[in-house]
């Protein structure tokens, strides 16, 4: 992988073991060789995973919608900083410059971004790796609910195991680099196999 793309809160939360987490990411993709493609702002956990990766002599590439280039939020020391129109060509930039993906704990954009990148890997868009650094158990009722949705008949067992999850970065990414997109069947894959 020579990309991977993190998804983090804007602000750092209430434990310092959160901001430790991403610090301690952002070290380890720098060590790896690994560039961190990431949101652009400098504040919160987006902040300390980018700051500890530039600080590792790693490549820091920003995406950041032009409405949101106000003073502080902006980093301005990346390897490269992309200016976008919107959201929507924010997280499009982000998957498309990207080998694989990274969710720290964060609050709804995060959410949203590791979500729509779990739906679009489950639909066959993309086969790249997604992780969620569980710091401190935060990501426990995600993986309740995924699996409280795969109990309930909503996806296959199988389309529920496309995320890893570690509470070690480190231990994260060495899982990514040897993941093996399962083969998922869907209602789109049958459909195609007919014609």
């Amino acid at each position: 992988m020579e990309r991977i793309c993190v998804y983090a809160g804007s602000n750092p939360g209430h434990k310092p073991l959160y901001r430790e987490a991403a610090r301690e990411l952002g070290k380890c993709l720098a060590m790896r060789g690994i560039e961190l493609v990431y949101g652009g702002s400098r504040l919160g956990l987006m902040g300390a995973v980018a700051e500890a990766a530039l600080a590792g002599s790693g490549r820091v590439i920003g995406v950041m919608p032009t409405a949101l280039f106000r003073g502080e939020m902006v980093h301005q020391s990346l390897t490269q900083l992309i200016e976008v129109a919107d959201m929507h060509e924010r997280k499009a930039k982000m998957m498309e410059l990207s080998d694989g993906f990274i969710a720290l704990p964060g609050g709804y954009g995060t959410l949203e971004e590791v979500f729509e990148v779990l739906s679009w890997g489950q639909l066959g868009i993309h086969k790249k790796p997604i992780g969620l650094l569980n710091i401190d158990g935060y990501y426990e009722p995600v993986l309740d609910m995924i699996q409280k949705a795969v109990s309930e008949g909503f996806f296959p067992k199988d389309h529920g195991q496309i995320v890893i999850c570690e509470s070690e970065p480190a231990r994260l990414l060495a899982l990514m680099e040897q993941y093996q997109p399962p083969a998922l069947q869907t209602k789109w894959t049958e459909l195609a196999e007919r014609k």
